[in-house]
């Protein structure tokens, strides 16, 4: 797709990061099995809970505006970070190490996300799609909360 308006623009940030969630689903799984510390495995799993919720709240911009479609592409940034963490895992014993590891993993995909969402909300204002912006926003202040629980964690290690 070629991307000529700022709606191409909405659309296709959209599509990534509605592919990011879903890779999400499937790596967060494979941290809670690598983390040690059970505040950080309680964390990862609350962040599963949310991403499903975040799915079905991207579900909602779509089904509020007909004129967005979603693209069929993945999100090769967070392909490459989850690869980042799977290689992490496999390079460090479990424990303690492992688990800063994992945390400063799964905050460079909160701060992907965080910067994704924010676009996404600035677009869909730009484009009058208030309900979109509404819906985004909710999943911004999210991902915020899941960054500062996982500092939190990290400076009580």
């Amino acid at each position: 797709m070629k991307v000529k308006t700022l709606l191409d623009l909405f659309i296709h940030d959209l599509s990534d990061v509605y592919s990011a969630e879903k890779q999400i689903t499937r790596a967060l799984p494979k941290l809670i099995r690598a983390a040690t510390d059970e505040k950080l495995k309680a964390a990862f799993q609350q962040h599963l809970d949310e991403t499903q919720v975040q799915i079905e709240r991207l579900d909602q911009v779509i089904d509020a505006h007909d004129e967005l479609r979603l693209l069929r592409m993945k999100c090769h940034a967070l392909e490459g970070l989850v690869e980042e963490a799977q290689e992490l895992i496999e390079a460090t014993e479990a424990g303690p190490v492992r688990d800063a590891g994992l945390i400063g993993a799964a905050q460079k995909v909160e701060h992907y996300e965080i910067a994704t969402y924010g676009t996404l909300i600035a677009l869909a204002i730009k484009l009058q799609l208030g309900e979109a912006a509404n819906l985004l926003a909710a999943t911004l202040e999210e991902e915020k909360s899941t960054d500062k629980k996982l500092t939190t964690i990290a400076e009580k290690q």
